[in-house]
């Protein structure tokens, strides 16, 4: 079974001690790189000033990820309709490892997601469901420790939010890559639908794929070559393939 769900997010930064933290001043990037994408990357590390497509932000370097792990959490839904249900979720995640020592933002800290996303269940019992997700989340605003206020009004986070729904509506319509190809002995067919500020010159570099009439979740190019989470690396060279020659 299959679904695509919207999920709004407010996080928070908690504390699980006193002890204080603080971050360090935002400064002009002295050294940069570029990776396989044309993505810059900053020697000076997560609080320094980098830049993207023209664009200036701080934070966690593009192309890099975070791993979690989630503690057991309280979903709560109610239908609403015959195909809408309303969602609620509670729970603490916890890193994978550490963070690096000075990185991050101070204890307090919130943000507010929209996740756009696909959930697969699959009954196992009377009970119990496997699930898994894939999708995006797109950052609407965040409130500093020390603030009282959100960075960006409910208006304009509204209307950022317009225009994110708005991109991922024309790439549905209008800018899927057809996928066809035969692997294993098995036959697949559907699409890949570009994921919205990733293409360059009308090549994009990250894709939501759903093959055979289910989502499989998004591939991107890596510097190492295609990657997706969750699929085979032959089966993920393959669609990454097919992509390719739709871009020759």
């Amino acid at each position: 079974m299959g679904c695509f769900i919207i999920i709004l997010i407010s996080e928070s930064v908690m504390a699980t001690s006193a002890k204080k933290t603080t971050t360090a001043k935002a400064s002009k990037p002295s050294k940069e790189k570029s990776n396989a994408n044309g993505i810059k990357r900053d020697a000076k590390g997560y609080n320094s000033v980098k830049k993207f497509e023209g664009r200036q932000y701080t934070g966690m370097q593009v192309g890099r990820s975070h791993h979690w792990d989630y503690d057991q959490g309280d979903w709560k839904e109610t239908k609403i309709t015959p195909d809408l249900w309303e969602i609620n979720y509670e729970v603490i995640k916890r890193r994978k490892g550490h963070a690096p020592e000075g990185s991050g933002v101070p204890i307090g800290t919130e943000y507010h997601w929209y996740i756009l996303s696909h959930q697969n269940a699959k009954k196992l019992n009377a009970n119990d469901y496997s699930t898994e997700m894939h999708g995006l989340k797109f950052k609407l605003a965040h409130k500093r420790a020390d603030k009282e206020k959100w960075n960006l009004s409910g208006t304009t986070q509204r209307k950022h939010l317009i225009a994110f729904l708005k991109e991922m509506i024309e790439q549905l319509e209008n800018g899927s890559v057809p996928l066809e190809f035969e692997y294993g002995g098995k036959k697949y067919k559907g699409e890949g639908v570009p994921v919205p500020d990733t293409c360059d010159e009308d090549v994009c570099f990250q894709l939501d794929v759903e093959l055979n009439d289910q989502a499989l979740g998004i591939i991107r190019c890596a510097k190492s070559g295609w990657k997706m989470d969750g699929i085979e690396q032959e089966l993920v060279e393959t669609i990454g393939n097919e992509i390719f020659a739709f871009y020759e």
